[in-house]
């Protein structure tokens, strides 16, 4: 099952779950793999010729550990035209993220430097001297500082003025405040199954909207992408803290 968010002739959004890979190679499950099994009207997740058959345009991705909001395109127009508004930040995205830790400053704008670690899969942050470094800029906001079992957190709503790899989840360890769950950047506590490899656990970071324009009416979309049940036990139900 995958959860629309929108579609029309040329786009289709849809709401990621965390631990699934956006893209991946044959014979692995990805939401892209989901997604083509949707346009051939099929229940399963399997890959055959009818499926490869189907274009589907990747503009932009998530991170496996990573829910929210993702945009696919179903035309090469359409993905290319998707692919222009990204690069030319024309697109607004919003993260939420659940950092541990209290975040005193109701907002505020980290500035960092960061490269992609040689042949690794994470990121890190380096002086901006380094012919590596590039410019990470985050602007952030509290929406709510809480408790569970005497632990403290902050629910920060993020936005990206920079798109780096893991840059949100490297800056938020970076500052002392790393997303639950996330063991790659220094957090200790689990959010969700606990998996052996790091890489497929859930983190608390989640893609909450995405504002783009429709290519052919030219009307700007704003779509909100609902949190994982496991959010709503953690926040929702979790008592407020000054």
């Amino acid at each position: 099952m995958i959860e629309i968010l929108f579609e029309n002739d040329i786009i289709l959004a849809v709401n990621k779950p965390s631990g699934l890979l956006t893209q991946a190679v044959h014979g692995i499950d990805s939401l892209e793999l989901r997604v083509k099994s949707y346009l051939a009207g099929r229940s399963d997740a399997g890959f055959d010729t009818e499926i490869a058959g189907i274009y589907l345009g990747v503009p932009h991705r998530l991170d496996r550990p990573v829910s929210g909001v993702i945009l696919f395109g179903k035309t090469k127009r359409a993905t290319h035209r998707l692919s222009e508004q990204f690069e030319n930040r024309k697109i607004d995205k919003i993260y939420w993220g659940i950092v541990s830790g209290t975040v005193d400053a109701d907002e505020g704008t980290w500035i960092d430097y960061m490269r992609k670690v040689p042949n690794r899969p994470i990121a890190e942050i380096i002086q901006p001297i380094n012919p590596d470094a590039r410019e990470a800029i985050l602007h952030y906001k509290v929406l709510k500082r809480f408790k569970i079992n005497n632990n403290s957190f902050t629910h920060l709503e993020i936005k990206l003025e920079t798109g780096r790899m893991h840059q949100i989840r490297l800056q938020s360890a970076t500052h002392g405040y790393p997303i639950l769950g996330d063991a790659t950047y220094n957090s200790t506590l689990p959010f969700g199954e606990n998996f052996d490899n790091d890489r497929c656990r859930e983190i608390a970071l989640h893609a909450r909207s995405i504002t783009f324009q429709n290519s052919i009416t030219h009307e700007q979309i704003n779509l909100i992408a609902p949190t994982p049940q496991l959010w709503k036990d953690k926040i929702w139900n979790a008592e407020s803290h000054s």
